[in-house]
């Protein structure tokens, strides 16, 4: 959405937002629209039920995607909150929350004991040193309330807590199976529609259907999950019948899938960004002149059109046009080698050397060839600069992490979309809980990023990001390259069968043919199982069918609906998150959900000084992306 396209009126003294042209409402229906908007358009609708058609889901392709009207929704509804802060209802407070709990709990749960963390909450003014997040207490006011106090508005909440690194995890399962990472592979308890059943390395997973859960039963009793890097060999296996889906259609292929009639395509906007990296702290990448020519001196247009499918399109911002106030300010350096190589010479360059490049070879949405992308780069560097490059493959289960903590000078990573706005793709790479693969922050950006994600303005927060869009462009800690359509496909007879515009297919919702399994074939292994501390699309996709975090995405779409919350309402400021459980949901192997359970599985990824913060690889990148910094956190890399 453009900002120019929201107009401010005034209306009975007040300023009040008209939305797309129509005239804006008066302020009573303002107010009730913006209370309806923040419990439907951004996730208060129903509790998980049965899968609709993909064509209820998805829409045709004839049609805009089902996910785009709440892109319009988010936009819309900051505004709103802004302009009825003052009318709306206050939150209770945590001890009135408690003392009518305590009145009317059943006596399962009156032997909760209410606690908190930290045991003193923050003080947001005067914070700890070096703590940069967002939140300041989470509380457990009682065995079905948990509370989040923010020091900030926070618009997103709830497809932040909706994503699938923020899954419950049961509090003693956490502390039987964290320390030793048991619970990193098949030592795994969840609330979802599924559990793991066996997990055969280098082979597949076998899921079975939790006979715990508290939503609509799976629509098959088995899943199981193959993989395989080459896009031919999961388009032979479907075709074949030995599978049912596969992820990532090869590029090639779109057509050969579209023009078989036992199977069926199902594209997806690119919601995403293939970028190459540039750690600011290494020579020769810590001269900013060096990076403005590298992002001068790469066609980016060339690589979309010879190696990507339809709907890809040269990068001009780094967060795709489709978000909601992501393209303002000046737009990427256009291609011009002969400049680039100047600036090369001018800035020192040494010429003579060769430079590291590295890259994994697992196939994403924003990367569908990694080989002939990278060679590409490689050839150009040198063709169009003079700058020669040395590809380095890396293991696909290390890299993330290794990037994470800034190991690499330069590098090729991409990211896709968790949620529809802005702070999913600038905060998590520029903002203060961004990870140390790009080196050093840039302070000028990160003041913007953190005015503009507690803003509730639409127009204002535009603003912030066009200038941030515009110091990333002069800063070039990267080079946004593609953003990269594609694709899943499935065999004709599956019912359910949608792609979703995250890439976190909801397997539980088809059902393949006359089949009591369903077999899906995705790019590469899960790399584990505890998602606090994943940050791969095939892990978070096999997460997202054995948890449940408080609310999820709608199948196929993005917009929000409660998941284990029944509700999650904000204060008036949007400082205070109160979120209602449901009762009586128990976990796959062990355990009753209660809000214990909510308040230690995200205080074990937000304090880095938890005995429980493990994880995997322990660099559990999301938790600050999201929520603006970990407590505690480890020193930064230098």
């Amino acid at each position: 959405m453009n900002p120019a396209a929201f107009a401010t009126v005034k209306m009975d003294g007040d300023a009040r937002s008209a939305v797309l042209g129509f005239p804006a409402p008066s302020a009573t229906t303002a107010c009730r629209d913006a209370d309806e908007l923040s419990l439907r358009g951004l996730g208060q609708g129903e509790a998980r039920g049965p899968a609709r058609g993909p064509e209820e889901e998805l829409g045709s392709m004839s049609r805009s995607p089902s996910w785009r009207p709440p892109l319009v929704l988010f936009a819309a509804a900051a505004i709103m909150f802004s302009a009825c802060a003052g009318a709306a209802s206050p939150s209770p407070s945590a001890t009135a929350a408690a003392a009518s709990a305590s009145a009317s709990a059943p006596a399962s749960q009156a032997a909760f004991t209410p606690r908190s963390y930290p045991d003193t909450a923050i003080d947001c003014a005067n914070p700890p040193k070096d703590y940069a997040g967002t939140i300041s207490q989470i509380k457990a006011i009682d065995a079905l309330t948990v509370e989040f106090d923010l020091c900030s508005p926070d618009v997103a909440f709830l497809s932040k807590v909706a994503f699938t690194s923020n899954n419950i995890q049961d509090s003693d399962w956490l502390a039987a199976h964290a320390k030793d990472k048991s619970y990193v592979h098949d030592a795994t308890n969840g609330t979802g529609p599924y559990r793991v059943k066996e997990w055969v390395s280098g082979d597949h997973l076998t899921l079975e259907a939790n006979p715990n859960y508290w939503g609509t039963a799976p629509k098959v009793p088995t899943v199981v999950v193959k993989w395989s890097k080459e896009a031919a060999q999961r388009l032979q296996e479907l075709k074949a019948g030995t599978v049912d889906g596969i992820d990532n259609v090869g590029t090639d292929d779109f057509a050969t899938v579209q023009g078989d009639s036992s199977l069926k395509l199902f594209p997806r906007e690119a919601l995403n960004i293939l970028y190459l990296g540039l750690n600011v702290n290494q020579a020769p990448w810590n001269n900013e002149k060096v990076r403005q020519a590298i992002a001068m001196g790469i066609d980016r247009k060339r690589i979309a059109d010879n190696f990507y499918p339809s709907g890809s399109e040269a990068a001009k911002y780094f967060t795709p046009c489709a978000i909601p106030l992501a393209c303002g300010g000046d737009a990427w350096w256009d291609f011009d080698a002969a400049q680039a190589k100047q600036l090369l010479t001018s800035a020192g360059f040494d010429f003579s050397k060769t430079y590291d490049f590295h890259y994994r070879t697992k196939v994403r949405s924003y990367l569908p060839s990694p080989t002939q992308v990278a060679t590409d780069i490689q050839s150009q560097l040198k063709d169009n600069l003079g700058v020669k490059i040395n590809l380095v493959v890396e293991k696909d289960d290390t890299f993330l992490t290794d990037e994470s903590k800034g190991k690499f000078p330069m590098f090729l990573l991409g990211w896709g979309a968790d949620y529809p706005d802005v702070t999913d793709f600038l905060d998590v790479h520029f903002g203060t809980g961004a990870n140390s693969g790009f080196g050093k922050k840039f302070s000028d950006i990160t003041a913007l990023l953190t005015s503009a994600a507690s803003e509730a303005d639409s127009t204002k927060r535009g603003d912030d990001y066009a200038k941030a869009n515009t110091l990333v462009r002069t800063h070039v800690p990267m080079v946004p390259l593609v953003h990269g359509g594609s694709a899943t496909a499935w065999r004709a007879d599956a019912e359910g069968a949608h792609s979703s515009p995250i890439g976190n297919e909801a397997l539980w919702t088809v059902k393949p043919g006359d089949r009591n399994q369903l077999v899906w074939m995705q790019n590469s292994e899960p790399s584990g199982l505890y998602c606090g501390d994943e940050s791969d699309g095939d892990a978070l996709r096999i997460c997202q069918q054995i948890f449940d975090s408080l609310y999820e995405y709608k199948v196929g779409g993005l917009d929000t609906e409660p998941a284990l919350a029944t509700s999650c309402d904000p204060s008036t400021d949007f400082k205070t998150w109160t979120c209602k459980l449901k009762p009586g949901v128990k976990f796959g192997v062990q355990g009753e959900l209660d809000a214990g359970d909510v308040l230690d599985s995200y205080a074990v990824q937000w304090d880095a000084k938890n005995p429980l913060h493990v994880g995997n690889g322990g660099t559990f990148d999301y938790f600050p992306a999201l929520f603006g910094g970990l407590l505690n956190p480890p020193p930064a890399t230098p």
